[in-house]
């Protein structure tokens, strides 16, 4: 049985726990918990799946499962902050192409322990990305549009991007062995 991480790392070692966002705190402390939140949501979801469940499709021919959720979001944290911020270059994870995002969908070939190893690598780096930035108006280039962004568009963005994928990860799970809510 394949155990999604305990917890994510960052400077310095920070829990992997699934906790609600503050009542009160700056606006950064709160878009930061909101996306950690969202971020342990998924790997909540995984949470004590088979590698054969983790890759269950939600209906076929319709290649969504929990395992290209990861891969998926292992992309996208790699999109929104590595591209943006530090190396718009930075070549997609599983993608030959430069902006297909539907690649890591594909969960032929692939293996739960390097997808989320991948997602772990990719979310430690935004963290950094985030802790180091002077503010939220920290400047980065998004090369898929072609246009300037700032570090608040992009965590606002990433955490609609995982709140939408996360109300999926819910019917997945669901869908593979009955377990709802958080």
């Amino acid at each position: 049985m394949f155990d999604a991480p305990t917890r994510f790392r960052e400077e310095p070692t920070m829990p992997f726990e699934r906790v609600g966002p503050p009542h009160f705190g700056t606006e950064r402390e709160t878009l930061r918990a909101f996306l950690d939140f969202h971020r342990a949501t998924l790997a909540m979801k995984c949470k004590g799946l088979t590698e054969d469940q983790l890759k269950e499709r939600s209906s076929p021919p319709s290649a969504l499962s929990l395992l290209a959720l990861v891969r998926h979001m292992a992309e996208v944290e790699r999109a929104w902050f590595r591209r943006a911020f530090e190396d718009n270059a930075a070549p997609m994870v599983w993608s030959q192409k430069e902006f297909d995002f539907q690649a890591a969908y594909d969960t032929t070939h692939a293996s739960a322990e390097e997808a989320f190893a991948v997602w772990e690598t990719e979310v430690e780096h935004s963290r950094r990305i985030e802790l180091h930035a002077e503010s939220l108006d920290l400047a980065g280039h998004q090369p898929r549009w072609g246009e300037d962004v700032s570090l608040r568009m992009v965590m606002l963005h990433m955490i609609l991007e995982y709140g939408r994928h996360n109300g999926h990860a819910d019917f997945l799970r669901e869908g593979v062995d009955g377990t709802v809510g958080a």
